[in-house]
């Protein structure tokens, strides 16, 4: 039997079927997979919402979706944000909300796409995936597949690797998650928590909620003071960093929160831990709410249903580093988290040039177990224009 030519398309997907066959495609791909933990699709809205998302305010993004035959077959977006190219004085266009069958052709489609919309931009650099930046969901997972994700930690199957690679994307740097399981911490670690915080001259606390509007400005702050240092950091803007809180707080456990304080009462610390909400999500398989998603939910997130944590954020002031501020804090938390039945958590996704934070998970009695990879492609000139949809031939069985 011969082989019949099939079509593939790629087209915007900014509004209308195309943007809603750009939700439904991972549902459709890694449904079956149990290992995989399906987003809500409510937050999937909210984060591609220009006008909700605060993000919008210094980027720009062309969303695509692939089809073969008129089937819906992959999704990319083309991410163009103002404030990563001025902080790195670069000309990148950044890539993420990568889903795909296991097809070259189409991931090649795909590709083309955002390299297009990186020449438009003038851009020389594409880099990725960012889901949709730094401060958010980032890199392609390349390993421990049978494990499911932490709450903001992106996983996909083991294929996206070879299309990503196949592509001519190589990698840009990697990324370490750290399984700690409660009784891991050791007696060494505890004598040398109580030290320093006997010396190190701050006090530790609980986040306080009732006042959460002025904590989280603190914690802002040192967020953004902790990470200047890292790989392609940006500062996170007060608008984008109030979203997370709004959204982390619908599941946080304040007594997982911890802060330092120097002798005038001013936050020079913070560690935060929230719990894995993904042990529940992993449940709703089509992502949606309604009409019975959210009793499950609330079932399986219900206190002391989930037993892991994501450490989320930790920082510290300039001034105050090297003294085990961020040892003390993650003491602190451990002790708290015991008490209240957690079993295990996740330290990630730390840089594997970060050599101080690795030592700090390995003290901790962290063992690497998991790894994400950023990509990165120098942007090869062509004549396509991004967002006028890419047709190319293929051939399929007949």
């Amino acid at each position: 039997m011969g082989r019949a030519a099939t079509r593939i398309a790629v087209v915007p997907a900014d509004a209308g079927p195309a943007f809603a066959h750009f939700l439904d495609i991972p549902y459709w791909l890694h449904g079956g997979n149990p290992h995989w933990v399906p987003p809500l699709r409510m937050q999937q809205k909210e984060v591609l919402d220009r006008a909700r998302n605060p993000f919008f305010r210094h980027a720009r993004m062309r969303l695509f979706v692939a089809y073969r035959d008129g089937r819906p077959a992959g999704r990319i977006a083309a991410i163009n944000d103002d404030v990563h190219n001025r902080t790195h004085h670069e000309t990148t266009t950044q890539w993420g909300f990568f889903e795909c069958a296991d097809d070259g052709e189409i991931a090649a489609a795909l590709f083309a796409a955002i390299e297009a919309a990186a020449t438009d931009w003038g851009h020389t650099l594409l880099r990725g995936p960012f889901n949709p930046s730094v401060n958010e969901e980032i890199g392609l997972q390349i390993d421990a597949f049978e494990r499911p994700s932490f709450i903001m930690i992106p996983g996909n199957p083991p294929y996206y690797q070879r299309l990503v690679q196949a592509a001519g994307y190589t990698k840009s740097v990697d990324l370490f998650c750290y399984w700690i399981d409660s009784g891991m911490v050791s007696q060494r670690f505890t004598r040398e928590a109580e030290a320093i915080i006997h010396r190190s001259g701050a006090t530790y606390r609980k986040l306080d909620r009732t006042r959460l509007e002025a904590e989280a400005d603190g914690i802002w702050e040192i967020y953004n003071s902790a990470w200047e240092d890292n790989w392609l950091w940006v500062r996170i803007t007060r608008e984008e960093f109030r979203r997370m809180v709004d959204n982390l707080k619908q599941i946080a456990d304040f007594d997982m929160v911890f802060v330092a304080e120097d002798a005038s009462g001013k936050m020079v610390g913070v560690s935060v831990a929230v719990p894995n909400v993904n042990e529940a999500l992993i449940h709703l398989r089509d992502g949606r709410l309604l009409p019975l998603g959210w009793l499950q939910l609330l079932w399986r997130s219900r206190p002391g249903a989930i037993k892991g944590l994501r450490f989320l954020i930790m920082g510290v002031l300039a001034p105050w580093r090297g003294k085990g501020i961020d040892v003390a804090l993650n003491y602190h938390q451990f002790l708290e988290a015991t008490r209240k039945g957690y079993t295990h958590g996740e330290m990630s996704q730390i840089l594997e040039t970060n050599t101080p934070m690795v030592h700090a998970a390995e003290a901790l009695g962290g063992v690497r177990y998991k790894t994400h990879r950023m990509y990165e492609k120098p942007v090869r000139k062509t004549g396509a224009a991004a967002g006028r949809g890419i047709e190319m031939g293929g051939s399929g069985a007949a």
